[in-house]
């Protein structure tokens, strides 16, 4: 195979939004392998016809800022574009098999995620601060290479698990999209309300729930509100625990640690040994909501499964909330992912870089919000909770079988197990 230099696409034009086409980055890789999704950025000039590529173009990083160069040299397959196309950035390589090579690119995309190839990737490396690799030293790497039709059935067997992890995915992306929307309906645009104002009957509400909303609005410092509801602050809704623990001092335990490398990678936290974590983390509490205060603009807000016997943490980058009163998780989840929280949320940053900027716990709480009765809060938690609480048991479910992909990965690459080709 050959690895192929991307290109360096003019600052002036690349974007946090669109309009433009998707300027892939290292940033996008996931932990493992493959693209985390969540955030692109975006080039809206001319783009060389060389460097947009295809569906399932095979691209690799080259550059890697994290501490641990946690996504150098991983692998990423391109996805159908579903608007926007794909740009081959400078910091990625472009993996192209040779004509006449007997390598199948599915099989090839998982080779290259194996702790052997990931071993000399690391070793070869080059920088202190950033991270980088070359083709060169990809290239370098030996292996033992099955027949093509056995390369085809492992891949196969491998890819069935990665698809149901990415179906759990949309999935959960799609639960969360229903719950912010129903928030969205009832609490910001009041559409239940306005219905009644119009004479009609409030769409999708059984009678007992859209007699719970009012027929008319009344002007507030908010602007026209329900009758019966109220301007308050996020603290009216919403405590923020301080409470805090060093595990290391409890270096024989294991925790559940909360952080934002495990928030961006599959949303599980990492169990480790007190004496394996380093620093002062604040202690997760039931029926709570962790809101990241580190660089809001990437929004990072996580409902913790928290483990029966085990204690939870997390990083101080975020803000532990609980419910106050009536209030529910799910309705402070659906509160804090809303556009219109966001959109205030991210005023109150301070720092002057993109990489530390951070808000500030007591400027959150002074946040103003609609203060909807209790028995609507109510009505809404029952139906955010079936929402909601998939999403937990679908990330359970994509990490046993990530699990049992990694187990099996070196054992087919090795030959140690086998499968039968088609």
């Amino acid at each position: 195979m050959e690895v192929k230099h991307g290109f360096a696409f003019p600052g002036g034009n690349i974007r946090d939004e669109p309009p433009g086409d998707i300027l892939l980055t290292p940033g996008d890789f996931a932990i493992g392998g493959g693209f985390k999704g969540d955030k692109f950025k975006h080039f809206d000039g001319d783009a060389p016809a060389d460097y947009v590529l295809s569906e399932g173009d095979l691209v690799v990083t080259m550059t890697d800022l994290s501490k641990q160069a946690d996504t150098l040299g991983y692998p990423a397959l391109v996805p159908r574009p579903s608007g926007p196309r794909f740009l081959h950035n400078q910091r990625l390589g472009k993996v192209l098999i040779k004509d006449g090579a007997e390598l199948d690119k599915s099989f090839l995309f998982y080779l290259l995620r194996t702790a052997e190839y990931r071993h000399e990737v690391l070793a070869s490396a080059t920088g202190t601060t950033v991270k980088h690799t070359s083709p060169g030293r990809i290239l370098a790497h030996k292996t033992c290479i099955p027949p093509l039709a056995e390369q085809k059935a492992i891949a196969a067997v491998l890819g069935a698990l990665d698809d149901k992890i990415e179906l759990n995915r949309r999935m959960n992306a799609t639960l969360e999209v229903m719950a912010r929307a129903l928030f969205q309906s009832w609490f910001v645009d009041f559409d239940p309300v306005r219905a009644k104002l119009d004479g009609r009957e409030p769409v999708g509400l059984d009678s007992d729930t859209a007699a719970l909303f009012p027929d008319a609005f009344h002007d507030s410092e908010f602007g026209h509100i329900p009758n019966g509801w109220a301007v308050g602050r996020v603290a009216d809704v919403s405590d923020f625990s301080r409470s805090s623990i060093n595990p290391g001092g409890c270096p024989e335990e294991t925790f559940d640690h909360y952080s934002l490398p495990a928030f961006d990678g599959d949303r599980t936290p990492k169990t480790e040994l007190g004496s394996a974590i380093m620093s002062n983390k604040l202690v997760v509490i039931r029926d709570s909501v962790l809101l990241s205060k580190l660089n809001p603009h990437i929004q990072r807000i996580w409902l913790p499964d928290l483990h029966a016997t085990r204690r939870s943490v997390c990083s101080t980058e975020f803000i532990v909330a609980t419910p106050r009163h009536c209030y529910s998780r799910e309705f402070l989840f659906s509160l804090f992912t809303s556009a219109a929280f966001a959109s205030t949320y991210c005023t109150l940053v301070t720092g002057t870089t993109g990489s530390h900027q951070r808000i500030q716990p007591e400027g959150v709480l002074d946040i103003k919000v609609v203060i909807p009765p209790s028995s609507l809060v109510e009505a809404f938690t029952a139906i955010a909770k079936s929402m909601l609480d998939p999403i937990n048991r679908n990330i359970d479910q994509s990490r046993i079988l990530a699990t049992l992909r990694d187990t099996l990965l070196p054992k087919l690459l090795s030959g140690e197990s086998s499968v039968a080709p088609n």
